[in-house]
């Protein structure tokens, strides 16, 4: 019987089907079925600082008398901050009460000062990790790439001086120097990168004159975006890699190890199939493991990564060319 547990970020996870930050891990409910659905690991619905931001402008707003109290305006700040934290930790606790499988926790953060605290309060209240959801749009003309990348380090550095427990960061593919970027942030003593997080895709309605979202869930076609990054940086970062993005069979899955991931997330797979997608990935590994011989997933982690591949140069490749493409 093939074996398929992994280690992730010193996390040893009974299979490498993580399931990851969404509405599909918002409750303890839900978190209890997906570990009974097999999930190796869960990654909490992430708390947004700009929500938290909103709430407080929303709540203050909505009586004009806090503008001539201030006090009256703070106050009811630091109760919103508070009543989101205290909401959040409290999913923690409770689901570490009942389930077996490591809970990570997740911030979706663009500065550093205002989750120290909570990044504490997150590893006391019992969170096997933490991960950094992280995404900075370079839009703004005034801004090097200097600039908008710092803003990831000072994140990282920040918390990870803080914390034991491991943290991960959950980045995009918007770098002018994306190896060479990760390569650095690999230095900071995180001890996982997720490759790629999913962020809101912008479309116009074109009779109610409005923006709204598009592409919300990922597709199969989207798996090389991470497949080809994952393969590249996988040997050569000082820290674990889980792929994100375009996992939605095991033999995705499959991919994703062999290429050097440690571990896989999932979210708009279940979305569109719902639990029971995460036995059949699992079912499809243990197959595909003992199909080729394979008793345990280091065996093959990596087997298919930059370094190991008998083409490197096909992750490389960036022209659409016959020899690689074998349409006319």
């Amino acid at each position: 019987m093939a074996d398929l547990r992994t280690n992730y970020m010193g996390l040893e996870l009974r299979n490498p089907i993580i399931v990851g930050s969404s509405g599909l891990t918002n409750s303890v409910d839900k978190l209890v079925n997906l570990e009974k659905a097999g999930a190796g690991a869960v990654v909490l619905k992430s708390l947004f600082e700009e929500q938290i931001a909103f709430h407080i402008h929303k709540t203050v707003s909505q009586n004009d008398s806090n503008s001539s109290y201030p006090e009256a305006a703070d106050y009811i700040s630091n109760y919103t901050k508070e009543n989101d934290v205290s909401n959040y930790l409290n999913l923690i606790r409770e689901g570490k009460s009942k389930l077996s499988i490591p809970i990570m926790a997740s911030i979706n953060c663009v500065s550093s000062s205002e989750w120290i605290t909570f990044a504490k309060k997150i590893e006391e209240a019992g969170a096997d990790a933490l991960e950094l959801n992280i995404f900075v749009l370079p839009s703004d003309p005034h801004k090097s790439a200097e600039q908008n990348e710092e803003v990831y380090f000072d994140i990282a550095m920040t918390i990870v001086k803080e914390l034991k427990i491991p943290v991960a960061l959950k980045i995009s593919y918007y770098f002018s120097s994306l190896a060479k970027t990760a390569l650095k942030l690999s230095w900071t003593g995180i001890k996982g990168m997720v490759l790629f997080n999913r962020f809101f895709s912008p479309d116009i309605d074109i009779d109610k004159f409005d923006v709204t979202a598009t592409n919300v869930f990922s597709a199969p076609e989207d798996l090389p975006i991470s497949l080809r990054w994952v393969a590249m940086l996988s040997d050569r970062l000082h820290c674990d890699i889980a792929a994100s993005t375009g996992v939605h069979s095991g033999t995705a899955v499959v991919k994703q190890l062999l290429a050097g991931a440690k571990a896989v997330q999932i979210a708009s797979a279940v979305y569109k199939n719902g639990n029971e997608i995460i036995r059949e990935m699992t079912n499809f590994v243990e197959y595909w493991m003992d199909k080729h011989g394979f008793k345990t997933t280091g065996e093959f982690i990596g087997k298919m990564s930059f370094r190991e591949a008998d083409n490197p140069a096909a992750y490389e490749r960036v022209q659409f060319m016959k020899h690689f493409s074998g349409i006319e």
